[in-house]
């Protein structure tokens, strides 16, 4: 089942988040940001060990260090410049790379992904949104839980209706 969750995804009890994370890896803005505050300075001290960066449409895990979730799964989304640079694949593989990222280190039963690229990537919303339902519904019998996390309203609507719940 995909649950639609308007809020923090850093205060969610899923045994993996997934980081909208930025190619080097080391915090930034928006989720990224409340993500490596929320996890504290081990996440950074973990991901400059393990990894050096991480390419557009990849995922790389890590710990949670100080966040309920147990895993973070940075993923790179692609920025947006206006859909004639394969935006869309990319993103679709940002999903699925995640998801098999997860699924890859065995204990992951629960997942709780945020709107990849549609914040400082400029991603149009609704196209993105499609893009992301499509990828949890290809993997739900994959979970025990997904959770798809929007920060506002109108985002968690948005999902609800794609969801066919609203």
């Amino acid at each position: 089942m995909i649950e639609v969750v308007q809020g923090d995804i850093t205060t969610l009890a899923v045994d993996a988040i997934v980081n909208a994370a930025n190619s080097a890896l080391r915090g930034g803005g928006g989720v990224d940001g409340a993500i490596h505050r929320a996890a504290g300075p081990g996440l950074l001290d973990e991901l400059r060990r393990r990894y050096d960066h991480c390419d557009t449409g990849d995922a790389v895990l890590t710990g949670g260090h100080r966040l309920p979730a147990r895993f973070v799964v940075h993923a790179v989304g692609p920025m947006w410049s206006g859909g004639r640079s394969g935006e869309a694949a990319l993103l679709r593989r940002t999903y699925e790379r995640a998801l098999a990222v997860a699924l890859a280190e065995g204990s992951i039963r629960s997942i709780a992904l945020p709107a990849i690229s549609t914040g400082i990537y400029g991603y149009p919303k609704e196209e993105a949104a499609g893009i992301a339902v499509e990828a949890l519904r290809a993997h739900e019998g994959d979970f025990e839980r997904i959770v798809a996390c929007l920060f506002d309203a109108e985002g968690a609507a948005l999902y609800e209706r794609l969801l066919g719940g609203g």
